[in-house]
């Protein structure tokens, strides 16, 4: 049931508090200086309970839903921009098991138990060059006599490399009369697996997501939470892992859009304008309108976020419109964060392009929107169909 009263959403300042922030971060160009995981924020947040946001109050956890969690995630991702996305990973296979619950699929219940019980869940889900994302896989599963899985190909992007203690990944199983998406759990004390130390990236440094070599890692028969048809399919499984995926990505980069709005705008305070008589920037006409401007942006990404998150926590009906509505936020999310921090840039003057500017890793890090799923191909791709239907075949077939 979505929550009708505002009094039974999380407080994102009693489960961050700002002391508890401002360490944070302090501690985010050191990592990003260092290109290390962000160990301690890590340490600080297990501690506060906060990898357990999903998890039922009863259990141990906050029992926040989808909309406390995207605020939350605005919040640390204003911080700490790699931090908040490195445990997105985490986030977004607890949420999807959150959205099994609710709609009366237990067969993810034990990502949630154990997340109760301190375990950490990796996203190996991305593939180089796999432009179908969920709908296909070059890794292939292999099944076992027992109904277990043993996956072998390579990830990218694996979030939380030095910490998981469990993956969900997929793979494809050609053994049948037709191939099967096979999508399980691994277990990091288990053999069959290797990372690359090959994470040293242009920004979302801290977040450590190096490349994993899976080499027959063996997921149980307990672990294989589906197997599905090659392509497009709506199975609660794809709709739960676009739904929360996209809907926390768009939180982070809203987040990391608001810091950058205010860094922008306590540089117009601070900042003079010799030309017009020491009066600060803040006084200027295109100033004012480019600051403006950003503030009209993000305020536009905030209503359609609270409203998507919403529905997901409400089992709103939307049928097929959902992938449109959740790539085309994903896409304005990313898009609108990556003109603000630009915008900021130019409002904050050249001391953003130096080093220790915070200014300048917002930057860096923002870009990142760039490369996740959806990407704007893929979205516009999403809303046109869903407004003009499919292509149709020049030869009428």
């Amino acid at each position: 049931m979505r929550r009708e009263e505002e009094d039974l959403a999380l407080d994102p300042s009693a489960v961050l508090p700002d002391e508890l922030l401002e360490r944070i971060r302090s501690r985010a160009p050191g990592y990003d200086e260092r290109n290390e995981f962000f160990r301690e924020d890590f340490e600080e947040l297990t501690a506060a309970g906060y990898l357990k946001a999903f998890v039922a109050k009863d259990d141990g956890g906050l029992g926040a839903s989808l909309a406390d969690v995207v605020r939350l995630q605005r919040r640390l991702a204003a911080a700490a921009p790699a931090t908040a996305l490195g445990v997105n990973m985490h986030l977004v296979w607890t949420g999807v098991a959150r959205v099994f619950q609710a709609r009366g699929d237990s067969s993810l219940d034990f990502v949630l138990e154990e997340a109760a019980a301190g375990e950490v869940f990796a996203f190996g889900i991305s593939e180089a060059g796999n432009d179908s994302v969920l709908f296909d896989s070059t890794t292939t599963a292999t099944p076992l006599p027992d109904g277990a899985y043993s996956f072998t190909g390579v990830k990218v992007f694996t979030s939380l490399s030095p910490v998981w203690t469990r993956m969900g990944t997929f793979g494809k199983d050609g053994t049948g009369p037709e191939p099967r998406l096979v999508y399980g759990f691994i277990r990091r004390d288990q053999p069959g697996w290797r990372h690359l130390d090959d994470w040293d990236t242009l920004g979302m440094r801290a977040s450590q997501s190096c490349t994993t070599i899976l080499e027959g890692a063996v997921a149980p028969a307990d672990r294989i939470a589906r197997t599905l048809p090659v392509g497009p399919n709506p199975d609660l499984l794809i709709f739960g892992i676009f739904a929360v995926f996209e809907t926390l990505l768009a939180a982070v980069y809203t987040g990391i859009g608001e810091r950058a709005l205010e860094l922008a705008v306590a540089a117009a305070h601070r900042r003079k304008s010799l030309r017009n008589g020491g009066r600060p920037y803040s006084q200027d006409p295109d100033v004012r309108w480019q600051l403006a401007d950003a503030a009209i942006a993000v305020d536009g990404v905030l209503p359609q976020l609270e409203r998507i998150a919403e529905d997901v926590d409400g089992i709103a009906e939307r049928g097929s419109a959902w992938f449109p509505a959740l790539s085309g936020l994903k896409h304005r999310a990313t898009e609108t964060a990556r003109q603000v921090v630009e915008a900021a840039m130019r409002v904050g003057g050249g001391g953003g392009y130096f080093r220790s500017s915070e200014l300048q890793r917002l930057y860096r890090d923002v870009l990142a929107g760039l490369y996740h799923p959806s990407d704007p191909e893929s979205a516009h791709a999403t809303v046109a169909t869903a407004l003009l239907g499919p292509i149709e075949d020049p030869a009428g077939s």
